[in-house]
């Protein structure tokens, strides 16, 4: 598969000057239609200092290569304006870290102007100078050109072009879902939440579980009831400089503890949160674990996705049960039309307020069909007449290395994938295309004759 190059086009570079700090807007989508430098806030940012560390460590991570690291291309963050916050996001280049700073009203004081998703240029000059940003003054921040930038633009465009990986496109999608499903494990207050993240091994490769002990939380090199796993201990690394602003630390993870478990991370900072998930392997990037698939297998899904777009609206919180009522269409539909969404970047989960929320990645979505090739397979098995239904629950699959023998219900299935993996990274192709087939077969009315 090849990647997809994202080009950047800046009227000009960010900068940080005076107290000023303008993010420079490329592409992307606003209430108002494309724009090719959306203009989405202007104000102050009301903790100047927290801000700009954590906005510099979501550049961090868009920089950074947990597994095997090695010099590479730098992918600009994307930022979200929705009204009441401002939501700075970005993946890791290995694939297997996410990051999100949310900065919230009580952190800003100005105008929006619209709502909408964008990339912004981090370039160097703007990291050192963020990286100086200190004391308790505000930040004055704008979010796309001024009306006098727009209005004399003279042709000092800064333009990037990088090459966009499948795989990260992917994990956009595949961290909504996974997310989605993980419950707070554990609360830290802040001295606690300090004191914990600094206990954490340094070894970048360090592989541990972070126990409940009361109200704290103790690393254990073996699980523990309640325990969340954290492989790769180093990939934390962008909290440390946050920890002066400690407010508290919440940790998420699946409701079941077992060995292939992804978690998330969230430290609250004055009027701001910014949030880590990690994959459950520095080796693993979130885009093959496989939580999207079954969503997307239905026949529904891409059809619901239409009706579900046109009703998202950049809000701050999208509402399964709303989104169902406006929509006509069960929780359940619309929980896959979601999913659907989100493998072209238009919808997020946010673990804090446990629910979906709206933004438009500005990238090339004519990739997107190309970014489940398990789904494409399984729907070739059926294309081919591979697929036989041999009982409420079972099925078998032929294909060139044999027959494979699936139990639907539970997800598996005689091939080597599922030896390999036993579910964790979601089903096979030949499970996925048994469970379309009994579907299909269920929804088919009988003839009576």
């Amino acid at each position: 598969m090849t990647n997809a190059v994202q080009a950047y086009s800046y009227a000009g570079p960010s900068t940080l000057t005076h107290g000023q700090l303008g993010l420079s807007t490329s592409g992307g989508r606003a209430l108002t239609g494309p724009q090719a430098h959306p203009r989405f806030f202007s104000g102050l940012l009301t903790q100047a200092a927290p801000a700009a560390a954590a906005l510099l460590a979501v550049a961090d991570v868009a920089m950074a290569r947990y597994h095997q690291p090695r010099p590479g291309w730098t992918r600009d963050p994307v930022v979200t304006c929705d009204g009441d916050r401002l939501r700075f996001e970005s993946f890791s280049a290995c694939g297997g870290v996410y990051a999100r700073l949310d900065v919230l009203g009580p952190a800003l004081d100005g105008e929006v102007v619209d709502r909408g998703t964008t990339n912004v240029d981090v370039n160097g000059p703007l990291r050192e100078a963020l990286a100086r940003v200190g004391g308790r003054d505000p930040l004055h921040l704008g979010v796309g050109p001024d009306e006098l930038a727009v209005t004399t633009l003279d042709g000092a465009v800064v333009e990037k072009k990088v090459p966009l990986p499948a795989r990260w496109l992917r994990g956009f999608a595949e961290v909504q879902v996974i997310a989605a499903g993980f419950d707070l494990r554990a609360e830290l207050q802040g001295p606690l939440a300090v004191r914990f993240l600094r206990s954490l091994p340094k070894r970048a490769g360090a592989d541990v579980w972070a126990v409940p002990a009361g109200r704290d939380l103790r690393v254990s090199e073996t699980r523990g009831p309640g325990a969340v796993r954290l492989a790769g201990a180093g990939r934390l690394a962008t909290l440390h400089p946050l920890l002066r602003f400690a407010r508290a630390l919440r940790v998420y993870g699946p409701a079941t503890a077992d060995d292939h478990m992804a978690s998330a991370w969230e430290l609250e900072l004055p009027g701001m949160r910014y949030t880590l998930c990690v994959s459950p392997q520095p080796y693993r990037g979130f885009s093959g674990e496989g939580a999207v698939l079954d969503d997307l297998s239905s026949d529904t899904a891409a059809d619901d996705a239409d009706v579900v777009g046109m009703l998202l609206n950049f809000e701050p919180s999208v509402e399964l049960g709303l989104l169902a009522e406006r929509s006509g269409l069960p929780v359940t539909r619309v929980r896959a039309a979601l999913t659907q969404l989100g493998t072209a970047g238009r919808v997020g989960y946010d673990l804090h307020e446990a629910g979906h929320f709206h933004r438009e990645l500005p990238y090339d979505r004519v990739h997107v069909a190309e970014l489940n090739p398990r789904l494409l397979a399984a729907r070739r098995l059926l294309e081919t007449g591979a697929v036989r239904l041999t009982g409420a629950d079972t099925a078998e699959v032929t294909t060139s290395g044999g027959v494979r023998r699936v139990r639907i219900g539970e997800g598996a299935c005689t091939c080597e994938w599922w030896f390999d993996h036993r579910g964790s990274r979601g089903p096979c192709k030949h499970v996925l295309a048994a469970r379309i087939a009994a579907r299909s077969d269920a929804e088919t009315p009988e003839v009576v004759v």
